[in-house]
């Protein structure tokens, strides 16, 4: 049939069978020697194929667009860009996908797990998945993988002790001493922005209870200094929590705006939002012996310091953006030993009353 033109559009449509079968779709132009240039390509192509086996290859980029055109209608769109972002990053040493093999998809888990819980990390592989059966289906050259089973852990919840969270912080501490490095007033001007760049960060984390990536791409317009408030939006699950700032949270956003001319808290080069690295807070980590701890902690530390000072199971489900209460329910036992512990201090109170009545003289 050849090259057609259709009422509803300006583009000419491609349109031809072979082997009984019917191929069609928009050549995206409105020169019908330029679509009947790619008729031909498309139809040397198929005959490849049949013949040889040679499937088409298909550019890493590409083939996540393709995959994010079909899924344009999720809900959580902000959350699988942010998904599709990191994979593009992480393989870019890579051209075409079927370069892509199994243990490249090992190494690939091992990086996240390094920053982000298994759940996230289970997530970002499931979008890769998503890629790679697209592409396959579309007809382009993919390799045969096997991808990683994550489990999710249901195992002892790993928070930091207030010794730990000093430990921790004093070992970022932007001034300091560090082998190798001159005194502070005489360090590079560039390093000591990151120094207390990653130093404002982990306390971000530790304060808020956020997600990496809610921190990452914080936003000025989001903080309200009147009201001492942060509107954190979670592009993960589509909701907006208003956060109350610690002490130690204002004064890092009031330090930080003094200095800041773009529109995020913590912005790259280019003004765009800063991306740390698993690597970076992995040696932050490993420098106090925090081996079995990643960025996540810092959010599992602020939510049972809510749980240990009387919150309830509910009211945390709002503050961490929670969709669902069952993933909150990881903190039950945290509330439960609360319970306890108010249940001792009524106890102990209901001691001292009876103590204080004077007993009753017999007649």
């Amino acid at each position: 049939m050849g090259v057609i033109k259709r009422s509803n559009s300006p583009y000419w449509y491609i349109q031809f069978q072979l082997n009984g079968k019917t191929y069609i779709k928009s050549s995206k132009t409105t020169d019908k020697r330029f679509a009947t240039q790619m008729e031909s390509n498309w139809k040397r192509q198929l005959m490849t194929e049949e013949v040889f086996g040679i499937k088409q290859r298909v550019l890493i980029e590409q083939a996540v667009l393709f995959y994010q055109q079909i899924k344009v209608d999720l809900v959580c769109q902000d959350n699988l860009k942010w998904f599709l972002r990191m994979i593009v990053d992480y393989f870019k040493t890579k051209q075409y996908i079927d370069e892509i093999k199994t243990a490249d998809i090992e190494q690939f888990k091992s990086h996240l797990c390094l920053t982000y819980s298994n759940q996230t990390t289970k997530h970002v592989i499931s979008a890769f998945r998503g890629i790679w059966r697209h592409s396959r289906r579309l007809g382009y050259q993919v390799a045969d993988l096997e991808f990683p089973v994550i489990k999710i852990s249901k195992g002892r919840l790993r928070y930091l002790t207030i010794d730990e969270e000093q430990r921790l912080l004093q070992s970022l501490d932007p001034k300091r001493s560090v082998k190798g490095l001159p005194i502070y007033e005489n360090r590079n001007p560039k390093l000591k922005s990151d120094m207390k760049d990653l130093y404002d960060f982990i306390c971000l984390l530790l304060d808020t209870g956020a997600r990496f990536n809610e921190i990452a791409s914080l936003k000025w317009q989001s903080i309200q200094f009147d009201k001492g408030t942060i509107a954190l939006w979670r592009s993960k699950v589509s909701n907006e929590s208003i956060l109350y700032m610690t002490a130690r949270t204002r004064e890092i956003l009031e330090s930080r705006k003094l200095i800041s001319n773009t529109e995020y808290v913590f912005a790259n080069r280019t003004g765009g939002p800063r991306r740390y690295t698993g690597t970076t807070l992995r040696r932050a980590f490993l420098r106090v012996g925090l081996d079995d701890c990643s960025a996540h902690t810092l959010r599992h530390t602020h939510a049972s310091r809510l749980i240990q000072n009387g919150m309830s199971i509910y009211e945390v489900k709002e503050i961490l953006g929670h969709t669902d209460i069952r993933t909150t329910m990881r903190y039950s036992h945290l509330e439960m030993q609360s319970v306890f512990l108010k249940q001792k201090a009524v106890i102990e109170q209901l001691e001292r009353n009876r103590t204080a009545i004077p007993p009753v003289e017999s007649i």
